[in-house]
C-alpha cells in the first residue's frame, strides 16, 4: 500500500476540505490536528509527503518539522499563515520542500504537492552513473540521492541535493533564479525565485568551507549562481 499523505492541521474545516481535493487526486490521506499525534503517526509509518500547518496547538510546526525530517526524507509542504519572506525564507531553511501562505488554493496544493514528489521520485530512483568533481572530491550519486564530500556523506534534503544537481551539470554555467526554480523545484510561481537563496545558504553551511567565501557555489551578482568544479573523466 502506498504510505499517505500527512495533513497535520488543527483547522478541521480546512482539513477536510485538503483532505477532500488529494484524495480526488487519488492520494491516501492521514490527519492530525496536534504535533505530537503527527509525530506519533509518522514514526507508525512513514508518510509520502507532509502538508504542514505551522501555528499548532501543542508544539511550533518548526520544531516539528526537524523531527520529522529526522526521520527520513520526507517532502514537506508548509500551509500556514506565516507570509512574511523572513518567515518564508526560516521554513525553507529548516528543510521544507515547499511553501505556500493561507488562504491557499487546494488545487494548487496538489498540483504542487505532485511537482515535489516527481521530483523526489526522479532523483531517488535516476540510474545515472555517479558524477565526481575535482578529483573525487565532491560525488553527486543518483541512484542513492546522494552526495560525498572527500569520503564524507552530506545531510543534504531532497531539494538541496535536485538544486545542487541542477547546477553540477553544467559547471561554470550561470543559472538564473527563475531557472532554478523551474529546474530543480520543478514549478513556477511568483515570488518563489527568492527561495533559492535559502536552499543556497543551506547548501553552503553544509559544502563550503568557509560559506561566506564559497569555492563550490558561486553568485553571479545580478543574475544568479553557478557550480565551479571540473568535473572528472568517467
Amino acid at each position: 500500500m502506498i504510505p499517505p499523505v500527512l495533513v497535520v492541521e488543527d483547522d478541521h474545516k480546512l482539513a477536510r476540505i485538503v483532505r477532500a481535493y488529494l484524495e480526488a487526486a487519488d492520494f491516501r490521506v492521514s490527519h492530525a490536528d496536534t504535533g505530537r499525534d503527527a509525530l506519533r503517526r509518522a514514526e507508525t509509518e512513514l508518510p509520502l509527503a507532509v502538508v504542514l500547518d505551522l501555528g499548532l496547538p501543542d508544539m511550533s510546526g518548526e520544531e516539528l518539522c526537524q523531527d520529522l525530517k529526522a526521520l527520513g526524507d520526507i517532502p514537506i509542504i508548509m500551509l500556514t499563515a506565516k507570509s512574511s519572506e523572513e518567515e518564508r525564507l526560516a521554513g525553507f531553511a529548516l528543510g521544507a520542500d515547499d511553501y505556500m501562505v493561507k488562504p491557499a488554493s487546494p488545487r494548487e496544493l496538489v498540483c504542487r504537492l505532485k511537482a515535489v514528489l516527481k521530483r523526489y521520485d526522479s532523483s531517488a530512483t535516476a540510474a545515472d552513473t555517479p558524477s565526481s568533481y575535482n578529483r573525487g572530491s565532491l560525488v553527486l550519486d543518483s541512484r542513492r540521492h546522494q552526495v560525498t564530500q572527500n569520503g564524507e556523506i552530506l545531510p543534504l534534503t531532497p531539494t538541496e541535493f535536485k538544486l545542487l544537481q541542477t547546477l553540477a551539470t553544467s559547471p561554470y554555467r550561470t543559472f538564473t533564479r527563475d531557472e532554478l526554480v523551474s529546474k530543480a523545484l520543478g514549478y513556477q510561481f511568483e515570488g518563489y525565485e527568492r527561495s533559492i537563496d535559502a536552499h543556497i545558504k543551506n547548501l553552503r553551511q553544509k559544502l563550503e568551507a568557509d560559506p561566506k567565501n564559497p569555492v563550490w557555489l558561486k553568485t553571479v551578482y545580478g543574475v544568479g549562481y553557478q557550480f565551479c568544479g571540473d568535473r572528472d573523466a568517467r
